[in-house]
């Protein structure tokens, strides 16, 4: 289906990003990675399908390497048709205590990164008529809890671009979304069910359903590959009027 189209994924060596860009690459879209931690591993995801995989290291807090890294994806691949805007960090305090330059960071990589690569890829999805931009919004971007002050600005701000973005772009061949998950099963969220687990003397089983019961009504995770699968949907021809929306996939979790 993406047969010849190009991937920018950022943050996508694990977790979320990694799980949309190999659902993208299973589609025949070839893929730039970005992000840190394990490259090869990452890379190594992708042995067997028949597309092209390459890695660039820019840190999504500088703009000049995040309009670099869109560079290097069209040089390398002679353009970047599907741009997904997934880095993102996390702090929790409350604002007293929050430290400014953990706020500075958030907004920097959760928000104004995609504003970055956004206005870097669009002249080339404009030349072609064709984009698909999705950014990784959360269920933050759309209600807050409570000790999250610069992840839910963000967030929130990250679905305010994508409208934007998509009314600009609405009568053209280039759509943006915004995805919307609540609690998704990666290797840093297990981590924190692994606290709790030790912290409340329970199993593992019992500590996820604490975790989830407090906002997921579904009580079970969504997976990195469901994302996947929704953001496939949203670059095939069906979803090619879905614009300005913040999808949500949270278990139920804004329905209350």
């Amino acid at each position: 289906m993406l047969n010849g189209k190009t991937a920018l994924v950022t943050g996508s060596t694990s977790g979320i990003g990694l799980g949309i860009a190999l659902s993208l690459a299973r589609q025949g879209a070839n893929v730039m990675l970005n992000g840190f931690g394990d490259i090869e591993g990452a890379r190594a995801q992708f042995e067997g399908l028949e597309i092209e995989v390459d890695y660039h290291g820019a840190d999504m807090a500088h703009a000049e390497e995040v309009v670099d890294l869109v560079r290097a994806t069209e040089a390398r691949f002679g353009g970047c048709d599907i741009l997904v805007n997934n880095a993102g960090i996390q702090h929790v305090a409350p604002i007293q205590d929050f430290p400014p330059e953990r706020w500075d960071a958030i907004l920097a990589i959760n928000l104004s990164s995609a504003f970055h690569s956004l206005r870097a890829a669009l002249p080339g999805m404009l030349a072609r008529n064709w984009g698909r931009v999705i950014n990784i919004a959360s269920v933050h971007g759309q209600v807050a809890s409570v000790n999250k002050s610069a992840y839910v600005a963000a967030k929130h701000g990250l679905i305010g671009l994508t409208k934007t973005a998509a009314l600009e772009t609405a009568t053209t061949g280039i759509t943006v979304n915004a995805i919307c998950p609540g609690w998704v099963l990666t290797p840093l969220v297990q981590k924190q069910v692994d606290a709790r687990a030790l912290a409340d003397g329970v199993d593992n089983a019992e500590a996820t359903r604490r975790l989830l019961g407090e906002k997921q009504p579904s009580l079970t995770f969504t997976t990195p590959e469901q994302l996947g699968a929704l953001a496939v949907f949203l670059c095939s021809e069906a979803a090619a009027n879905v614009r300005g929306q913040a999808w949500g996939m949270d278990g139920g979790w804004t329905a209350q």
